[in-house]
């Protein structure tokens, strides 16, 4: 299997790395969709359920109330917007899926030896910007699915889990296609330097390169 693989990559190498980054982005989502509901019950049990993170208000919705970037209300989900708790246990999952992510898509993926602290500025900088643009999105679509899936179809609780798992898929999907044409410029491989030969003498000050020489003539 490894042989067809190195094989493979080096018949199609833009095609292997982009099935390697698909494999390796689908092992974070899922470690995000585990550890979502985990970081959620544990901030849940806090009061920072009942406190307000609305900010940024960039407009208004349809009924004239304020749009807000990040718009969780205080309460609980669906009639909140799960308050403080529900934003740090997103931002929380976030951070560690893609602290891992840059590390393997760096190294596996795209196999990099440039400037590792240089790709992780405009790392940084790309994940604050799907940060932002995620949150805009999520704006929109955020409190009709939980209410659909909690009230609308009475799936209580175990709706309420599946309305987390589709907005992380949701943000799942957006990272992807946006970074990964990013990656392909912060991730270079420079070719290394080619080393030139060394010439080594025995202790008694012959070139030994020179007399293997005349021994091959």
């Amino acid at each position: 299997m490894r042989g067809w693989w190195s094989g493979f990559a080096e018949r199609r190498p833009g095609l292997a790395q982009f099935l390697l980054f698909f494999v390796l982005s689908n092992g974070v989502t899922v470690l995000q969709l585990a550890l979502m509901p985990a970081f959620k019950a544990v901030f849940g049990m806090t009061s920072l359920v009942d406190t307000s993170f609305q900010v940024l208000a960039v407009g208004s919705n349809p009924d004239g109330s304020p749009f807000y970037l990040f718009d969780y209300a205080a309460g609980g989900l669906p009639e909140g917007g799960g308050g403080l708790a529900y934003f740090l246990a997103v931002q929380v999952t976030l951070l560690i899926a893609q602290v891992i992510n840059f590390f393997a898509q760096r190294n596996v993926t795209f196999k990099s030896n440039t400037n590792i602290w240089r790709a992780a500025f405009w790392y940084t900088v790309a994940y604050v910007v799907i940060t932002f643009a995620a949150a805009a999105l999520q704006g929109w679509y955020k409190a009709p699915v939980y209410e659909l899936l909690i009230d609308t179809w009475g799936m209580g609780k175990t709706g309420e889990t599946v309305a987390d798992m589709v907005t992380m898929m949701i943000n799942a999907v957006l990272s992807f296609w946006v970074f990964f044409p990013i990656f392909k410029v912060i991730f270079k491989r420079e070719p290394e330097p080619e080393l030139e030969p060394v010439e080594v003498s025995d202790p008694a000050g012959v070139d030994v390169s020179s007399a293997r020489a005349g021994q091959e003539v």
